[in-house]
């Protein structure tokens, strides 16, 4: 025994070897399964949202290995937390792009471009009910101080539906899709603009309400209250990708994809949505690393703290630009309303 501990106490790589490599090589597979570009496992699916927390703890990695003077492993670790950061860090850092920098100029909605003409805007906000929890009269005090002129609901039951048309909701935004339903299943897209609904696949019976609304200087806009199954349990993470995969992709018309995606920007199906063309809002601000789930401890997690990730988004299309993101809290409900202040393209000037 005395013959093999001096065997290991001559032998400082060895050691050293198994502080460093240990500490790189669970950051290494993080990295590698984020860059995967498609759902890895359904355990995989649950933990990718927490890679912004996951980028930050991998500092630890080079910080052991140049700790113990093991150059291979600071290398390797460096290059780790340099591909998470690549992935994270940009939603801290709003959209330098001419579309996010004419925007900044516009101070209201219908204010004047640099042609003269007005520039058409639309304030969206959106939020998760909790199985229509929230108290009406809370996000009818909400919608009066933010003036959206498109509400998507999420979880809306036909009570929490009665109840807000009770509290003033459709004096403020008087056109719906309200598809309303017991449990999670139910959303709604309230608007200030006539509307028009239109179908989506459902699945599981979750009726994610969407329409075609008419703002006035911009022509039709299209609008889905998002909300796919969570991916829970493994029987639901069909319904998750499925409802994802249908989403409508950006083209034509003007598209908007608001509400509760049950997923982050680094899930491999909001990235699809991301690389087709559409742009997160907060992650154009900036804000893209705002927690919206949860914010208070639920007891689905036996009261245990969860860090909060993004699960709400508003997606653009790439022609649309984003003046302004922000998170709001609404009583008894999870998760954050999500506001954001956009500039639609104008309509073409008719013939």
């Amino acid at each position: 025994m005395a013959r093999l501990t001096a065997g290991w106490v001559g032998r400082p790589g060895v050691w050293r070897g198994l502080l460093a490599w240990p500490a790189v090589a669970p950051f290494a597979l993080w990295a590698l399964l984020r860059l995967v570009p498609g759902d890895v496992h359904f355990r995989w699916v649950q933990l990718v949202a927490f890679t912004p927390y996951v980028a930050l703890a991998s500092v630890v990695a080079p910080l052991v290995a140049l700790l113990v003077r093991r150059p291979a492993a600071l290398a390797a670790g460096l290059a780790v937390t340099a591909t998470l950061a690549a992935c994270v860090l940009p939603r801290a850092l709003s959209d330098p792009s001419p579309r996010a920098s004419t925007s900044a100029g516009v101070r209201a909605a219908g204010a004047l471009g640099a042609s003269g003409t007005q520039t058409p805007a639309l304030r969206v906000l959106s939020a998760n009910l909790l199985y229509g929890s929230v108290p009406p009269a809370a996000l009818v005090d909400l919608v009066r101080r933010l003036r959206p002129d498109v509400l998507t609901l999420q979880e809306l039951t036909p009570q929490a539906s009665a109840g807000l048309r009770a509290a003033g909701l459709t004096a403020l935004l008087p056109y719906a899709d309200d598809r309303a339903q017991e449990g999670s299943g139910g959303s709604g897209l309230f608007t200030r603009y006539p509307l028009r609904p239109e179908e989506l696949t459902a699945f599981n019976g979750r009726r994610q309400a969407a329409g075609v609304i008419e703002v006035p200087g911009a022509g039709p806009v299209a609008v889905v209250s998002v909300h796919p199954c969570a991916p829970r349990y493994v029987y639901r993470f069909r319904c998750w990708s499925k409802s994802l995969a249908s989403l409508p992709g950006p083209g034509g018309r003007v598209q908007i994809l608001s509400g509760d995606f049950n997923a982050t920007l680094d899930h491999a199906r909001v990235r699809r949505l991301l690389d087709a063309g559409y742009r997160d809002a907060a992650d154009a601000t900036g804000n893209g690393l705002a927690g919206t789930w949860p914010y208070r401890r639920s007891s689905d997690f036996g009261g245990l703290p969860v860090p909060p990730v993004t699960l709400d988004h508003i997606l653009v299309d790439p022609r649309v630009a984003v003046r302004a993101f922000g998170v709001h809290r609404l009583p008894v409900t999870d998760h954050r309303a999500i506001f954001a202040e956009l500039v639609l393209p104008s309509a073409a000037p008719s013939s």
